[in-house]
This record gives C-alpha cells, structure tokens and sequence, in this order.
C-alpha cells in the first residue's frame, strides 16, 4: 500500500498546475545513448521563479534530446534553449484546462485507492490460507482482518486527502 501511495504521489505530482514545480517534468524519459533515462538524471532541474522552470544539462550536447523529449510529453509546454540551459515558462490554466485537471487527479486517486484495495484482498486472502491450513486461530484471523481493515482504510483516506490537496492546488489562480 505504501507503494501504491509513492506511486500515486508521484502521478499527482506530474500533473501540471499554474505554478512551477521540479515534479512537472522529473518523469519525462530523454533518450540518451538510446537508453531512456529519467530527465533529473542527465540534468539539473530548478525553480528560479513561480512561473518557470529551469533545466541545466550536465553533458551540453543532449539539450536537443531533452527538448524534443518535453515537446513529446503530455504537458503543453514550450521550451527554450539558448545552448546551454533550457527555459519552460509555465503559463497560467484557463478555468477549462482546470477542470479537465481536477477530473483526471479524481481519476488518478481512484485508481490508486483500487491499487489499494487490491492489496488488502491479496492479504486477506494470504491470511485466510493461514487459518485453513491451521497456522492461524480463527480469533487470530478476525483480528488481523480488522487491522487489515483499518490500515487500509488509513491509506485509502490518505490518497483522497493527496487529491483534495491537489484540487486545490488546481483551483488557486
């Protein structure tokens, strides 16, 4: 559940708001000697300012690599590049563009919290092979069930705050 959450986290932060965040483009993909590598990997990534972020490779000569590779991903950005660093202006989200935002991190949270659920099933299952084969007491079972239970519904309540947080992150202007 712990990854699901890490993996949740980490798809909510990707999800571009009208303010400038290192997590915007830590998952774009830079093919680099024919390896896709992850771009805080081959570059420094920074935020000077609200409204922009800046990328400084550490080898010069995949600027073009990353600039083809933001220009492919899904975010909607420009980027510029004078040679040595590279410039995204993040521009500010019309009302539209932010509810389509907020739809998909209502949809990203769901499938976390269905990652979740899967998880717990799996482990009642585990446990209720324990109790067939004797391991386990009944009273043992229903007790670890309940903890079970509780633990995710406290995942589960954390991924629905993760996406309020985001919401509203999303709606501020």
């Amino acid at each position: 559940m712990e990854a699901s959450t890490q993996a949740l986290k980490r798809e909510i932060s990707a999800i571009r708001t009208g303010r400038a965040t290192t997590g915007l483009v830590e998952h774009i993909k830079v093919d680099y000697s024919g390896v896709p590598t992850p771009l805080n990997h081959l570059a420094n990534v920074s935020v000077p300012g609200a409204k922009y972020l800046l990328i400084q490779p550490w080898d010069k000569g995949i600027i073009q690599d990353i600039v083809k590779a933001i220009l492919r991903s899904d975010l909607g950005l420009t980027p510029s590049s004078d040679g040595t660093v590279i410039r995204l202006n993040i521009p500010p989200l019309s009302e539209e563009r932010r509810q389509e935002l907020i739809k998909l991190v209502h949809r990203k949270v769901e499938e976390g919290r269905i990652a979740m659920r899967n998880e717990r099933r799996e482990a009642a299952d585990e446990l209720k092979h324990l109790e067939k084969d004797k391991e386990m007491s009944q009273d043992d079972l229903k007790m670890a069930l309940n903890k079970l239970q509780k633990l995710t519904d406290s995942f589960v309540l954390g991924a629905g705050q993760m996406g309020k947080d985001k919401e509203t992150e999303l709606l501020e202007v």
